[in-house]
């Protein structure tokens, strides 16, 4: 007979260290449940002026590029002083206690109940925002968050969780509501996917798909790979303006950052000096198999590449880049393994292809993204909505951003009305559960009060409800 008795192991420091901080976010988040809506918004913008006020928006910035090593200052402080604006405008008149939606004609109620502690991963490349925009999201929702932050960014979560945290108690709140991880490891990020009631997942897809496979509800983001369309009847001194933003703000740390442009045949000309005239450098046959050997070292993205500046890239390719030039175009016909270029760089590489219609520019989105990034995004310039929603309708993807910078339109803009965030669901295509912008919604239960209609619904008759299939199928 087995023993039944035998002792358990005992827990690892780093699954004790975890259940602590549980305990703590969870006796916070039992006082927070018990806050009414204005308590509840008063605390969101408490923590969102604490890291974007004058000052210290630009110290989190410049410690985030010092730490990190990726992106730059101009990226930095835009994100932890307008993303997170602009996130908290999104959602502070947002009803989240209580009841928030009524149905009179199905005489149903819904009401906004927390779910408990947020597990959050925050990554490498957004850990000045990341922090901030769940951290609210999950208040929103009257929940305790715990944040990982990725190891080389340890410092900078620290610092904005600690301006939260202060935010809090100013407010008279517990400053448990948010907790950051102050010596990450993957041992305690995977204990805490194991521990808390959700798991908020933000970062490479190893971690991802660790996250929706630790056994706890998650939420996690797909693989980016956005490729964008240019119709022939556009401006296109405008449209290079959009795609240089795109491409270069905070040196594409963002996954939302065209990876590809597909340019009209009869525009093309135009469109690739246009976007030279921005500060692209289009690569010689040589210097693209130099780029490639410098970006991908066995398969992989080099680390070394990942939102740098075009001079550090060539630097590491062995180019010689002309002074002046901000990103890279490399002309490609082809898609999949044997063509890396084709998929997501996290760098300022922007892969440069020729179509004769919109139907050939759906092909090559299709392709793309089926080799990487499906279910993510793809946008199109143009004026002819019929090639808009053809687009739009023949693509496996969840944003279709038209007229509009793809890397500054994706996760919300003021110019959009797409919920802010940093977090895009990518649906089944990305293998995420949610197609959602992410936001506070995302992070309730909710209890649906139903009660009888004032008419009962009939059923109608056979030869009405089953049509055509009442006759055939006698």
């Amino acid at each position: 007979m087995p023993d039944t008795h035998a002792e358990r192991p005992a827990p690892s420091p780093a699954a004790l260290e975890i259940q602590g901080l549980m305990k703590r976010a969870r006796a916070a988040q039992a006082v927070l449940e018990t806050y009414n809506q204005q308590q509840v918004d008063d605390l969101i913008r408490a923590v969102v002026w604490s890291c974007a006020r004058p000052g210290m928006a630009e110290r989190i910035a410049k410690q985030a590029v010092e730490e990190s090593h990726l992106g730059n200052y101009d990226g930095k402080f835009m994100k932890i002083s307008r993303k997170t604006r602009a996130a908290l405008m999104d959602i502070i008149d947002d009803k989240s206690v209580g009841i928030i939606e009524e149905l009179p004609e199905r005489n149903i109620i819904k009401i906004a109940k927390p779910i408990g502690v947020i597990g959050a991963l925050s990554p490498s490349t957004n850990p000045e925002a990341t922090p901030v925009i769940k951290a609210i999201s999950a208040i929103k929702g009257r929940n305790a968050i715990i944040i990982a932050p990725h190891p080389r960014c340890k410092g900078v979560n620290t610092l904005v969780c600690d301006n939260m945290r202060a935010a809090l108690e100013a407010f008279g709140a517990p400053a448990d509501i948010i907790i950051g991880i102050e010596t990450p490891s993957l041992e305690k990020t995977n204990e805490l996917m194991k521990q808390c009631d959700k798991v908020l997942a933000t970062g490479g897809n190893p971690m991802v798909k660790a996250a929706y496979s630790s056994g706890t509800p998650a939420l996690g983001v797909g693989v980016g790979n956005a490729v964008v369309t240019v119709d022939d009847d556009v401006n296109v001194k405008e449209v290079a303006t959009k795609i240089r933003m795109s491409k270069t703000v905070d040196l594409a740390a963002s996954c939302s950052a065209d990876n590809s442009v597909i340019l009209m045949e009869k525009i093309y000309d135009q469109m690739m000096q246009a976007l030279q005239d921005e500060g692209g450098y289009v690569v010689s046959p040589e210097e693209k198999k130099k780029l490639q050997a410098g970006m991908w070292v066995d398969g992989h993205l080099n680390p070394e590449i990942v939102a740098q500046s075009a001079e550090k890239i060539a630097q590491v390719a062995g180019i010689n880049l002309p002074a002046g030039k901000l990103f890279f175009m490399v002309p490609e016909t082809g898609w999949g393994p044997d063509h890396p270029f084709s998929g997501e760089k996290l760098s300022v590489v922007l892969t440069i292809y020729k179509a004769k219609n919109i139907d050939e520019a759906i092909k090559i989105t299709n392709a793309a993204q089926a080799y990487q990034g499906q279910g993510h995004s793809c946008g199109i310039h143009s004026n002819n909505d019929e090639h808009i929603m053809k687009l739009a309708m023949q693509t496996k993807t969840s944003r279709v951003i038209v007229n509009q910078p793809q890397g500054l339109s994706n996760s919300g803009n003021l110019w959009n009305g797409m919920r802010q965030t940093l977090s895009l669901g990518c649906g089944s295509w990305g293998g995420n559960a949610t197609n959602n912008n992410i936001t506070w919604r995302d992070l309730i239960n909710e209890t649906w009060v139903a009660r009888p209609l004032k008419k009962a619904k009939e059923l109608p008759s056979d030869e009405v409800l089953f049509g055509s299939a009442f006759t055939r199928l006698k």
